[in-house]
């Protein structure tokens, strides 16, 4: 098996123990210790020796007769005069300043956006290998655990970049790759910069044939100060073209006036002499993989050539790449390099993406989520399912494991199982006095306990309690601790709506607007008759004219006593 497939494994067991159980017992810690040196202790508290200086040097006042000692008042505060320089704003001494004025770690600022998503992706058999243990031991795990533990290791997990889709009026950014080594790239020149540095024995070959030296004295050469090159003197005439093929070959991506200024001028007669001899030859670039022999003279020639023979098939544009995070750290465009470090960097102090796309893929494999105090998303075989002892037909063995759990809350399996399956006491057999092994000069180990094997009893209970884990009805946590699942409470009534007030008819409101021409109307005889009339009237007119009246009279409430929290039926407490 190779050397990623072993990486993105991971022991979810091992993953969620403290640091000190995951070492390995066979390493012993003090193997190279010697003990202490003989004197130590009386080295501490003592002073310094008399056999060596202190480390310190001489004490100006500790070291001197009490006649010798300077004379003069002493610093106020009561305290002897001090020899070891100012004293800082927190209280430690030294020449230099205060340590508040040291710069405070800053983070490096963010790199500006590229027209590109960058977005990780776990390694596929490694999701596969975690599926499997949480399907095998039946546990709960949280998921942004899982997350970070996959962003541990670059082996882990891969990183897709796709091309963002351009607003109106805007090119998208392109991509292109290499498919010589899959290297992705922002621009085709710097592309091609690429292919002809690293893969240029495939298409070319370069032959030197001796020429005729340059004719004259020089005392001076220009030298290139990223690479050491000599480029010749300024006022050859070759110059100009070397330094510009140069720039193009190896530093494509820099700016051509950062590049030329740090040329620099060398009068070194070895120097001169090399450049000299280099100049003696005739540099000819042959065209290899061609039927008929071809020789180019000049560096742009091969850069046309390459153009036009093999960059359809070398060079592609394309607009989602998905390749593993070590190729895109160390190869590829540089720009992409440092977005890809910074994506992986933000991930790793926040997984949310990783997160997200991690569901995605357990919920693919049919593993269930469920949170835990509202806020701890969890990973299972199944969601919590409440589980009736009263009302379901289970067995004696289940019920016991329920309400053991439940008496006992946060207890682990191997208390459960001793408890409900204890094994029976067995008399300790008699001491027997055996010869100590020949060792020939070889430490002797001690023979390690045998490990028993579970009871009939024990087999029973652990297979009741895989049955409850893998149902839902008892969660067991990446800690080993066992909850059952509670009981959902019950959901909140809405409390009714106010009943509007019903709107007068029509007819009621006619009877209340008067008549242009109101007809006659004789008088009531008696003032029993008067009363009715307004009563009716005023009536009519209210409920026209101030319906808020009717309306602002509460509407009755029926008592609902809200629980204290509401949870879903699924989560866990």
């Amino acid at each position: 098996m190779s050397t990623e497939a072993n990486e993105s494994e991971l022991n979810l067991d091992l993953a969620f123990l403290p640091a000190w159980a995951k070492q390995s017992p066979e390493i012993n810690r003090y193997a190279n210790f010697e003990g202490e040196r003989e004197g130590r202790r009386d080295d501490w508290g003592r002073g310094p020796r008399r056999d060596r200086p202190s480390f310190g040097g001489p004490r100006p006042n500790r070291d001197r007769p009490p006649g010798d000692r300077p004379s003069g008042p002493r610093p106020p505060g009561g305290g002897q005069r001090d020899d070891r320089g100012p004293r800082s704003r927190d209280g430690q001494f030294g020449r230099g300043g205060p340590r508040d004025s040291r710069p405070p770690f800053e983070r490096p600022p963010e790199l500006p956006p590229l027209g590109v998503e960058i977005n990780l992706v776990p390694e596929a058999h490694g999701v596969d290998s975690l599926t499997k243990q949480i399907r095998m031991t039946g546990r709960a795990y949280p998921l942004f655990d899982i997350a970070r533990l996959v962003l541990q290791k670059d082996e882990r997990f891969g990183v897709e970049i796709r091309v963002k889709k351009a607003g109106e009026g805007s090119a998208p950014q392109a991509l292109f790759t290499c498919v010589l080594d899959e290297t992705l790239w922002l621009s085709e020149e710097e592309a091609i910069n690429y292919v002809l540095e690293k893969h240029f024995g495939t298409f070319y070959q370069i032959e030197k044939t001796a020429t005729e030296a340059p004719k004259g004295t020089y005392t001076f050469v220009a030298q290139c100060g990223f690479s050491g090159v000599l480029l010749g003197p300024p006022n050859y005439h070759d110059y100009q073209n070397k330094l510009h093929k140069l720039h193009q070959e190896r530093f494509g991506t820099m700016p051509f006036d950062r590049f030329k200024a740090r040329v620099k001028i060398v009068r070194d007669e070895e120097v001169v002499k090399k450049w000299i001899d280099e100049q003696s030859f005739k540099t000819e670039y042959v065209v290899l993989n061609v039927p008929e022999p071809m020789r180019l003279d000049k560096w742009d020639d091969v850069r046309e050539h390459f153009r036009a023979i093999h960059l359809p098939n070398i060079i592609k544009p394309v607009e989602r790449q998905v390749g593993p995070a070590t190729q895109f750290r160390r190869a590829g465009s540089r720009e992409l390099q440092r977005h890809v470090a910074q994506e992986i960097d933000q991930q790793r102090r926040f997984p949310l993406k990783m997160v997200t796309t991690l569901s995605q893929q357990f919920a693919t494999r049919s593993l269930q989520f469920f949170k835990v105090n509202k806020n701890i998303v969890h990973v299972a075989v199944a969601r919590p399912h409440f589980l009736d002892i009263d009302a379901e037909p289970i067995s004696e063995g289940v019920k016991k494991i329920v309400q053991y759990v439940n008496q006992h809350p946060r207890c682990t399996v191997k208390a459960m199982v001793e408890s409900l399956a204890p094994v029976p006491a067995q008399p300790a057999p008699a001491p027997q006095i055996q010869p100590a092994p020949a060792t020939d000069g070889q430490p002797v180990t001690e023979a390690k306990p045998a490990h028993h094997e579970p009871t009939a009893a024990q087999k029973t209970v652990l297979g009741d309690l895989h049955w409850l884990v893998h149902s839902g009805h008892v969660i067991e946590f990446a800690s080993g601790q066992l909850e059952t699942a509670k009981k959902p409470l019950p959901k909140p009534q809405p409390a009714p709506k106010k009943k509007e007030a019903p709107k007068a008819p029509a007819t009621a409101v006619a009877a209340a607007t008067p008549a242009a021409n109101p007809p006659a109307v004789e008088a009531p005889s008696s003032a029993e008759g008067i009363a009715p009339a307004l009563t009716s009237e005023a009536e009519s007119v209210i409920s026209e004219h101030e319906p808020l009246a009717v309306a602002d009279e509460p509407a009755p409430v029926e008592a609902v006593s809200a629980p204290e929290e509401v949870k879903d039926p699924g989560q866990a407490s």
